[in-house]
């Protein structure tokens, strides 16, 4: 199991547990209508079994085990309900040390900070648990949402990607934004160290 957990001052970040099955779905189910593109909004939980949710668990082990995607789940450190999930997708080791990140919170959670706290949470989740150098979030061009989160936690805007990423068959243009590691002697020596290549 993943032994990644990152805290802040309102939120839980951590890979998902057996134990967190009711929570899991709760949150999806707690969410309103969608308000954007962006936004899942309402969702028909009912496929969300505990056989689906087992195999869930098992697909995200297997995906963390080869160091693929790091998907975590969002709680409230107050009550621990599900507020959301994000992740931290391999895109290349060996010279580059680069990750994507991603990262959603139900809409019933909007409107609080908790992005804010969470897209910082999931930077030294890339950063110093995972050992990237750089991560790399891709923005739609209208999800000015999204643009702000990001430039509050010191990521900044490199330029627009055409026809970067594939939506409902149509090729869009996405923002990139990235952050990268300090370059001191500690970090820099890092996959000299143990730390993932």
């Amino acid at each position: 199991m993943d032994r990644i957990v990152e805290r802040t001052e309102r939120l839980i970040i951590r890979a998902l547990r057996p134990s967190d099955y009711e929570a899991f779905v709760s949150g999806f189910a707690s969410c309103g209508p969608a308000r954007n593109r962006f936004d899942e909004g309402s969702l028909d939980t009912s496929f969300m079994t505990r056989s689906w949710y087992e195999g869930l668990l098992g697909r995200r082990r297997r995906e963390a085990e080869a160091d693929c995607c790091r998907m975590l789940n969002v709680f409230l450190a107050a009550d621990g309900s599900s507020v959301g999930y994000c992740d931290v997708t391999t895109l290349l080791r060996d010279d580059l040390q680069l990750a994507k990140i991603g990262y959603t919170l139900h809409n019933t959670h909007w409107g609080m900070g908790l992005g804010t706290e969470l897209v910082g949470a999931l930077a030294r989740i890339g950063l110093l648990h995972l050992g990237f150098h750089r991560l790399e979030a891709h923005v739609n061009l209208d999800n000015p949402a999204s643009r702000r989160v990001l430039a509050k936690n010191g990521f900044e805007l490199e330029g627009v990607r055409r026809g970067f990423v594939l939506e409902e068959g149509v090729w869009t243009d996405n923002e990139v934004w990235y952050r990268t590691a300090p370059t001191d002697e500690k970090n820099a020596g890092a996959d000299k160290n143990g730390g993932a290549r």
